[in-house]
């Protein structure tokens, strides 16, 4: 996906103009009508999530540095990983306590450049035919006498 698409994208997650479509864990998600568009029936707004990835494609400062076109960037992948959780506790009535934990995760994005269509040469000349050694040798031979 184009980087301005994408962040065209999650954009419009925030405001709730499109949705992300629920596919995998999506027991007790609710069904929405933007998720028509991408033929499924369930569907959310994680606004959380979409401010992170479109706080990570923002950072365009590091495509200037290695020399990259913005405009052609392309995302190439995205995974997201579990991190380890961080604990917390909370203190509960008649002296229990119980634990807070918090759920973070590593997100990896790729973006490349867009490769170049590039048209293929025409042939000028067509190409010598092959001749086997037996006969180059023979050739030669007759180009000697």
């Amino acid at each position: 996906m184009h980087i301005r698409k994408a962040t065209k994208y999650l954009k419009d997650v925030t405001l709730q103009k499109q949705c992300v479509p629920f596919r995998r864990y999506n027991g007790g998600v609710g069904r929405c009508a933007q998720a028509k568009q991408w033929g499924w029936t369930q569907g959310r707004w994680p606004k959380k999530s979409a401010e992170f990835l479109l706080h990570m494609l923002k950072t365009q400062s590091n495509a200037e540095l290695k020399g990259l076109d913005v405009d052609s960037l392309v995302i190439e992948h995205i995974q997201v990983n579990k991190a380890p959780k961080m604990r917390r506790r909370t203190y509960r009535a008649h002296g229990r306590i119980n634990p807070y934990m918090s759920s973070p995760c590593h997100i990896e994005m790729i973006l490349t450049e867009k490769e170049q269509i590039v048209p293929k040469p025409e042939e000028e000349v067509a190409q010598k035919k092959k001749i086997s050694q037996k006969k180059l040798k023979k050739q030669k031979l007759m180009a000697r006498e």
